[in-house]
């Protein structure tokens, strides 16, 4: 459809960026903890600060850092975080759950889903564990009887540029049935061809920059780890990566 934009969602770590991804244009966002180790599941407090806020947001459940094979004492967790998050009214949630064969661990994700619909979260995307997936084929076939809304990957790659040409065939097997998300690297600088050359519907960025601590780190704190800069979202980006997008919706390039 002429005029359609490209939904862009930016995935944070803390309140002001957040609000730094709302104000540079971004649709959705993706509320994590530790992006560092590919996002886990966030505090109650930002969780209730995130529900302040006017731009939709979807909540990461993940208990820990590592593979997606959850134990049951894990999976619990996950229950009790999906009750937070829908104590909050937020917009949805970002699930994911692997076999220790990589491929998806349907019983555990119906089980996920069937306790955040029955709580009102009705919308869920399902994040890279994906990726893990021998057959990703099968994989968007078993999400999309699932119910998931959308799949964020990278084509099963490092990038979504290296795994174009596996999110191009996801988007035709899926002719319509689920949104395709690309994330990972993804950039202004190439979102273009991203968009023009898979057909993916989404896109996925976290548009960090670096900053320096608030103070400069004493020896001491340097010795304990402490003095690391910190990553946070810029909103010039996100500003700057909205507007490739627009410019295939402008220019009629993507419908």
């Amino acid at each position: 459809m002429p005029g359609q934009t490209i939904p862009l969602e930016v995935c944070v770590e803390s309140l002001s960026s957040l609000r730094a991804a709302a104000d540079g244009g971004a649709d959705r966002i993706e509320l994590c903890s530790a992006l560092a180790l590919g996002g886990l599941t966030p505090s109650p407090g930002l969780l209730a600060l995130a529900a302040c806020q006017s731009t939709p947001v979807f909540v990461m459940i993940r208990p820990r850092a590592g593979d997606f094979v959850f134990s049951s004492d894990e999976e619990d967790t996950m229950h009790q975080d999906i009750n937070a998050v829908a104590g909050h009214a937020l917009a949805g949630v970002v699930l994911g759950a692997s076999k220790p064969d990589g491929s998806l661990d349907t019983a555990c994700l119906r089980r996920l889903l069937d306790h955040a619909r029955a709580r009102g979260l009705h919308h869920a995307t399902l994040h890279r564990a994906f990726d893990l997936t021998p057959d990703p084929e099968a994989a968007l076939e078993e999400a999309i009887a699932l119910g998931f809304e959308r799949i964020l990957t990278s084509g099963g790659a490092a990038t979504a540029e290296a795994g174009a040409s596996t999110l191009r065939t996801l988007c035709e097997k899926s002719r319509g049935r689920i949104a395709i998300m690309a994330g990972s690297g993804v950039t202004a600088a190439n979102a273009v061809s991203l968009l023009t050359e898979t057909g993916v519907n989404e896109l996925h960025a976290s548009c960090r920059t670096t900053t320096p601590p608030h103070t400069a780190p004493s020896p001491r704190m340097r010795d304990f780890g402490f003095g690391t800069h910190h990553a946070g979202t810029s909103e010039s980006v996100v500003r700057a990566l909205r507007a490739a997008i627009d410019s295939i919706v402008i220019s009629g390039e993507k419908h």
